[in-house]
C-alpha cells in the first residue's frame, strides 16, 4: 500500500521568484495520486498504480539537454553534442520567466536527497508544475524523516513546468522544450516536456560532475545488487540491456537499478529511493520483482489499458519507451541502507541486434577499459522513428547523455578501482543468437540468468576459455544451465561465413566509433579493442 505520511508544514517559494503560488509540500503518494485523477491527468490501473501520459515527449530530448558554461563549468565540462553550452544571462532570463509563469498556480514542492551514503548526501528541492511529477521525485529521491525536514537546507533546487513553452528565438533553446544544468547556482530548469525521466537524469548528470571534480567518487550507470557473502556486483548498460532486470535477482539484495557512486573507500552507493523501469513487454514470469511493484504508490508512463483496466505490457501504441517508477521498498529483496562494500564483479551488459558477441566473455583491464568508453549495444526495428533494421549504437561509459567530463576521466577512475579492487569484468550479451534480428533469436532470459550466477558464484574460475578470433573475447567452454553450443556465437549460426562477415561490419562499427577517443587512449587501452 501507500508509503509516507502527510508532513503538515507550509513553505513559501518567493525566495525562487515563485510569487503568490498555492504551495503543497510534502503531500503524501496517496494524496498526489487522487490529485492527478481528480484532474483528469491520469488513471487508476487495475493493480491500484497511477497511469499517466507524458505528452509529446516519451523520453528523453538528448538534443536539447543543456549546461551553463561560466567559470565553474568552461575549462572542465567536455562540450560538444552531448554537453551543449548555454549562455549565463539567458538562463537567467528564462528562468525568469519559467518562475513568472509558476506564479499564482498550485505548485508541488518536495524536499529529497540524492546519495545514500552520508559523507556524499546531495538535499534536492523540487518544485513540480504537476502533482504526478511531485510524486515521481518522492518515488525516485531519497525521502527524509520528520526531523531531517525540520532544518531542510537544499544543496540543489529542481524547477519543473512542463506547460512552459521556450520561445527558441527569444530564449536561446533549440525549440520549446528544455533541460538546463546551472552548476554555478545549482539549479536544474525543466520545461516545455512531460517526461518525468529529465529529472532523475538532471540531478545525475550533476553528480557526474560533482562526485568526480570535488568527491574523488567514481558515478555510474549501472544497477548494482549484493550477495549473502557481502560481495557486491555492479550492472552497466543502456536502456533495454537488461539492466534492471538482472540486477533484481531474488538470491541477491538489490542496492539500485540506474544511479550508483563508487568512493574512494571502496564502497558502493545508490543515488536514488527507487526504481523507474521499462515495462514493455513485462510478464510476471520473467520479470516478478518488477511486475509485483505495479500497484498503489507506483507510477505507469505512457502504458495501453483494455476496457478493465488492465495494462497492456506489449502494446507500443504511444512509444515502446513505457515506464514505471516506483519507490525502491516495492522490491522486498532489498539492501538497507542502499549501500555495499567488496566490488568483485562488473557486468556490461550490451543487447548485440547483429548475434555477433558471445554472451558471456571474460575482459582483460585493457579491454574492460575500451568497452567501457565504448559503451556498445545496438537499436533495432520500431526503437526510434526511422530505424528500420539493427544499428550499432555507442554511449561511452554506458551513459554519455549524463556524463558532463570527457569520457576516459571516467574510464581511467573505473580502471584504477577495478585493479586495486581486483574485480573480475565481464562482457554479457544479452541480444541476438543464432544470426541477426529478424533471423536470430533473442537471447533466453534463463541462460542469461545462469551465466551471470555462474561467474557470481565462481563456476567459471575453473572452466577452459577459448578467445575469439576477431574481438579477442574469452569465452567459456561450459557453464552450468547453458547448452555449450549457445556459449560461441559463431557455432550458433548455420551459415559460418555470414557471421564472419557480420562480425567484421561490427568490429569495422567499434574502430569507426573509438577514432575521437584514441589520442586520450594508452597502449593497454588500444590493445583491448577488435583485431584489424
Amino acid at each position: 500500500m501507500f508509503a509516507n505520511t502527510q508532513i503538515t508544514k507550509t513553505i513559501s517559494l518567493e525566495n525562487y521568484g515563485i510569487k503568490d503560488a498555492t504551495v503543497h509540500y510534502q503531500l503524501s503518494p496517496k494524496k498526489l495520486h487522487r490529485l492527478t485523477i481528480e484532474k483528469r491527468q491520469g488513471v487508476e490501473v487495475l493493480s491500484g498504480a497511477l497511469a499517466v501520459n507524458t505528452g509529446k515527449f516519451t523520453g528523453r530530448s538528448p538534443k536539447d539537454r543543456f549546461i551553463v558554461k561560466d567559470e565553474v563549468t568552461r575549462d572542465k565540462v567536455w562540450w560538444g553534442d552531448i554537453n551543449i553550452p548555454f549562455d549565463p544571462e539567458k538562463f537567467d532570463r528564462l528562468y525568469d520567466k519559467v518562475t513568472e509563469y509558476l506564479s499564482g498556480k498550485e505548485v508541488y514542492a518536495r524536499d529529497a536527497y540524492a546519495c545514500a551514503d552520508p559523507k556524499y548526501r546531495l538535499n534536492i528541492r523540487v518544485v513540480n508544475e504537476y502533482p504526478w511529477s511531485n510524486m515521481f521525485a518522492n518515488n525516485m529521491f531519497l525521502r527524509p524523516d520528520k526531523d531531517e525536514l525540520e532544518n531542510f537546507k537544499e544543496d540543489w533546487l529542481i524547477v519543473n513546468a512542463p506547460g512552459f513553452m521556450a520561445d527558441p528565438e527569444v530564449d536561446g533553446t533549440r525549440q520549446e522544450n528544455f533541460a538546463i544544468l546551472n552548476f554555478s547556482k545549482k539549479i536544474a530548469l525543466i520545461g516545455g516536456t512531460g517526461y518525468t525521466g529529465e529529472i532523475k537524469k538532471g540531478i545525475f548528470s550533476a553528480l557526474n560532475f560533482i562526485l568526480p571534480v570535488y568527491k574523488e567518487t567514481l558515478p555510474m550507470h549501472c544497477s548494482a545488487n549484493v550477495g549473502e557473502d557481502g560481495e557486491t556486483a555492479i550492472f552497466f548498460g543502456l536502456s533495454g540491456t537488461g539492466k534492471t532486470t538482472l540486477s533484481a535477482d531474488p538470491s541477491r539484495k538489490l542496492i539500485g537499478d540506474d544511479e550508483h557512486g563508487w568512493t574512494k573507500e571502496n564502497t558502493i552507493f545508490n543515488f536514488e529511493g527507487g526504481c523507474y523501469a521499462k515495462v514493455i513487454n513485462l510478464t510476471k514470469e520473467n520479470e516478478p520483482d518488477i511486475f509485483h511493484a505495479i500497484k498503489p504508490g507506483a507510477i505507469l508512463e505512457n502504458v495501453i489499458l483494455n476496457d478493465e483496466g488492465d495494462v497492456q505490457f506489449e502494446n507500443t501504441t504511444i512509444t515502446p519507451n513505457t515506464r514505471v517508477s516506483y519507490p525502491i521498498d516495492h522490491i522486498k529483496n532489498i539492501q538497507k541502507p542502499s549501500m555495499g562494500k567488496n566490488p568483485k564483479n562488473i557486468f556490461f551488459l550490451t543487447a548485440d541486434a547483429f548475434g555477433v558477441l558471445p554472451p558471456i566473455s571474460k575482459l582483460t583491464p585493457g579491454q574492460a577499459a575500451y568497452h567501457f568508453i565504448s559503451g556498445y549495444t545496438a537499436k533495432v526495428a520500431g526503437t526510434e522513428a526511422g530505424i528500420n533494421e539493427p544499428q550499432p549504437s555507442f554511449s561511452a561509459c554506458f551513459g554519455a547523455p549524463f556524463m558532463p567530463l570527457h569520457p576516459t576521466e571516467y574510464a581511467e577512475m573505473l580502471s584504477a578501482k577495478m585493479k586495486a579492487a581486483n574485480v573480475n569484468v565481464w562482457l554479457v550479451n544479452t541480444g541476438w543468437t543464432g544470426g541477426a534480428y529478424g533471423t536470430g533469436n533473442r537471447m533466453k532470459l534463463k541462460y542469461t540468468r545462469a551465466m551471470i550466477t555462474a561467474a557470481l558464484d565462481g563456476k567459471l574460475d575453473d572452466v577452459d576459455f577459448t578467445t575469439h578470433e576477431l574481438f579477442g573475447l574469452s569465452m567459456p567452454e561450459s557453464c552450468e544451465g547453458v547448452p555449450s553450443e549457445v556459449l560461441n556465437p559463431r557455432d550458433t549460426w548455420k551459415d559460418k561465413e555470414a557471421y564472419d562477415n557480420k562480425a567484421k561490419e561490427l568490429a569495422e562499427s567499434f574502430k569507426r566509433n573509438f577514432e575521437k577517443f584514441e589520442e586520450y587512449a594508452n597502449d593497454e587501452i588500444m590493445t583491448g579493442g577488435p583485431k584489424a
